[in-house]
């Protein structure tokens, strides 16, 4: 018992110091810091702490650590302001709120970081020996720059790959070659209480490794789509309880050999900081993302083609029967409420009213698990779908269409002009036009997140007056003007105050 308690006691004087360290950093970094960290977090009304653990095998993460820190980067996000609109759109802001002054999510303006300095910073993770790194789309959105800097301080300029807003995946890349990496775990074989890492630069502490272990799966928190960035977002996060603050970002949980399980993205806190309840992208989703991205450019989504409702969501449940008058019973499992024409699903005959329990012989218990089956898949790709129709079981094949209807995978010569810019467009009326002394105009709508239209500083109703010097009044004036072009792309647009811009990017 002695001998066990002598070896025990280490960790509890580093959890213990610890603990002192991050209330003592965050005092300090709470009066000192101005610029936004890239972090996502959400709310919760009632959260408690939850204790930091102690390993039973220190040389484990010892193993872990050395393998892992060298690989995660420091991810520098500079962006050109122009507008009060930045601060609007500071994600810091948005997701934190103010965590010294208790305005929650009130806007408030703020004074914006000189040129040379980032606007946000985030952590990465390098996927390959040639200079290939993985993070979160949140870490790199509205950036004019990514600057990556390593654990042994060499920096470097890097390329942005492709984002997904779905999954809040990013991929990036930097022109180096023999660069430590991490290598990806299956994240299908992780359990609950499994012992695991999150590393990054919280706070801005570079190469900080904390312990937990992994205290759920398939958690959907909501964030993904709080903004409407995310058209159909997929959420399946692992939680855990390792210490995740704002800066980890894009940083790494690995398990105990220093294997990728997941990417660290979000925390929900009360505060803004650390308290026990840490989520990441698991592996296998974020691999897959990856590889779409660098095979064809774009994500490759498949989908079944309903409509459905969470079982397992009492508060849903109660709002869909108020709503329609039902008597749907909560439990386990996706009640399908209207399904897609002409879609996988109709073709398959899965109807309105039946229960989706399971995909492949793996069990759906809520929307999370239905999401991250079939959001996982490509176009093409056939599930077996198992539901339950007046009480009775049964299976049917589904092939997955995308969006659009296809079974055919796409690249990013396939996509319309409006999919390349990441905007859709809307004509003006002749009467607003009369009364705003504008010849011509279009309003934006359903502007992507780190899209070219939105790294310019196009919003949502922003108004497009001409593109290229030519006047535009109807979304086919958009795609007729670029449709085929090369080259740099000129953007004539009226904000929300009235002022106008001129602004440009090279059409991809």
């Amino acid at each position: 018992m002695k001998s066990t308690l002598k070896k025990l006691l280490p960790f509890a004087v580093v959890g213990v110091i610890s603990g002192a360290t991050t209330v003592g950093t965050i005092q300090y970094f709470g009066h000192t810091s101005n610029n936004g960290d890239q972090s996502y977090f959400t709310s919760a009304a009632k959260t408690s702490f939850v204790g930091m653990n102690t390993a039973s095998t220190g040389d484990d993460f010892v193993k872990a650590a050395k393998t892992t820190v060298p690989a995660v980067v420091t991810i520098k996000n500079y962006q050109t302001r122009t507008s009060s609109r930045a601060s609007e759109q500071d994600l810091f802001d948005f997701f934190f709120g103010d965590p010294f002054g208790g305005r929650g999510g009130q806007q408030r303006q703020k004074q914006q970081p000189p040129e040379n300095m980032p606007s946000g910073m985030g952590s990465g993770v390098i996927i390959s020996p040639d200079g290939y790194i993985i993070s979160n789309n949140h870490v790199v959105a509205g950036a004019n720059k990514l600057e990556v800097v390593l654990s042994n301080k060499k920096s470097y300029i890097a390329t942005l790959i492709g984002t997904d807003p779905n999954t809040d995946i990013s991929l990036l890349k930097i022109e180096e070659k023999g660069l430590p990496y991490l290598n990806f775990a299956n994240s299908d074989n992780i359990e609950v209480g499994q012992w695991v890492l999150a590393v990054g630069n919280p706070l801005g502490l570079n190469s900080t490794v904390t312990a937990g272990i992994i205290s759920a799966k398939g958690r959907g928190i909501g964030i993904l789509g709080s903004q409407g960035k995310a058209s159909n977002p997929i959420e399946s996060f692992i939680q855990t309880d390792a210490a995740i603050n704002p800066g980890n970002s894009g940083g790494a949980l690995v398990n105990a050999n220093g294997d990728l399980i997941g990417i660290n993205s979000a925390i929900q806190s009360t505060t803004g900081y650390y308290q026990g309840y840490g989520f990441a992208i698991p592996s296998n989703l974020a691999r897959k993302i990856i590889e779409d991205i660098k095979k064809f450019g774009i994500v490759q989504r498949g989908f079944l083609g309903v409509a459905s409702l969470d079982l397992s969501d009492d508060q849903q449940v109660a709002m869909y029967n108020r709503q329609k008058k039902a008597n749907i019973k909560v439990g386990s499992g996706v009640y399908v409420t209207e399904v897609t024409d002409n879609s996988g699903a109709e073709n398959a005959g899965i109807k309105n009213g039946d229960i989706i329990t399971k995909i492949d012989g793996t069990s759906i218990t809520d929307f999370a698990d239905l999401s991250m089956a079939v959001g996982s898949k490509r176009p093409g790709d056939k599930v077996q779908v198992t539901y339950l129709r007046n009480g009775k079981e049964n299976t049917t094949t589904v092939t997955l269409k995308d969006q659009k209807g296809g079974t055919s995978t796409r690249t990013k010569a396939d996509l319309s002009v409006t999919e390349k810019i990441g905007a859709d467009f809307e004509p003006l009326s002749d009467s607003f036009k009369t009364s705003y002394g504008l010849n011509s105009g279009v309003i934006a709508k359903n502007v992507s997140e780190g899209s070219e239209m939105a790294k310019i500083g196009v919003v949502d109703n922003y108004i497009i007056i001409e593109i290229n010097g030519k006047p535009v009044n109807s979304q086919k004036d958009v795609e007729k003007i670029l449709d085929k072009y090369q080259g740099n792309v000129q953007v004539k647009f009226v904000d929300e105050y009235g002022r106008i811009y001129t602004k440009g990017f090279k059409m991809p």
